[in-house]
């Protein structure tokens, strides 16, 4: 996965009274390289540390360099990114998730049916499907529907990429794409085993 902390300045003024002033030059730091395309993005396999995670352009250029139906961009101890592009005349499949979810779609239009109801959806809307509701999005473009969405806590495999919807229903099938078990702990477990600290300190 590609990490950045903002590029941080730091600027110190020192006044001494008739004297003089002195201004220390601004030091900048950048830390990390920041992925271009959704396939330069290399998700984490394991309890991710505590560092910052950015993906420029989420919500206009970045989905479309996406090939496949689904990516894991990001899994954490209680949230899951994940980026889908679903084909013209395509759909997600009818589901039912356990945990909650949050769509924002950035390209094409489609349609939603939750429990039953209806609504279309296009670019710049959100999206959110409570935890065992059932769920279906489907393309009604002529363009590929894409959208990035958050499971809270994570859904998916924390490296799962599905190239096709039907590589993922029989990874799905055969119990191969499942969240990590450390993505599943309440706040009370991550606390005592120091995953999660107030200070901030680790």
């Amino acid at each position: 996965m590609f990490r950045s902390s903002l590029t941080r300045t730091s600027t110190l003024r020192t006044s001494i009274p008739k004297l003089f002033t002195k201004t220390i030059t601004p030091q900048i730091r950048a830390l990390s390289i920041i992925p271009n395309t959704v396939a330069a993005i290399i998700p984490n396999s394991s309890i991710p540390k505590h560092e910052m995670v950015y993906f420029p352009k989420i919500t206009t250029t970045l989905p479309e360099s996406s090939t496949s139906f689904r990516k894991v961009l990001y899994a954490g101890l209680y949230s899951q990114v994940v980026i889908m592009t679903v084909p013209v005349g395509g759909d997600i499949g009818d589901e039912v998730h356990t945990v909650d979810q949050a769509l924002t779609f950035t390209h094409g239009k489609g349609l939603a049916i939750i429990n039953g109801k209806e609504q279309a959806v296009e670019a710049g809307d959100l999206m959110v499907v409570p935890a065992g509701t059932q769920h279906q999005f489907l393309n009604k473009g002529e363009k590929p529907l894409i959208l990035y969405t958050i499971y809270s806590p994570a859904e998916h495999a924390p490296t799962t990429e599905h190239v096709t919807k039907e590589k993922g229903d029989k990874e799905e099938d055969d119990g191969i794409d499942v969240a990590p078990e450390w993505a599943r702990k309440s706040k009370k477990e991550n606390e005592d085993a120091g995953l999660v600290k107030m200070s901030g300190k680790y």
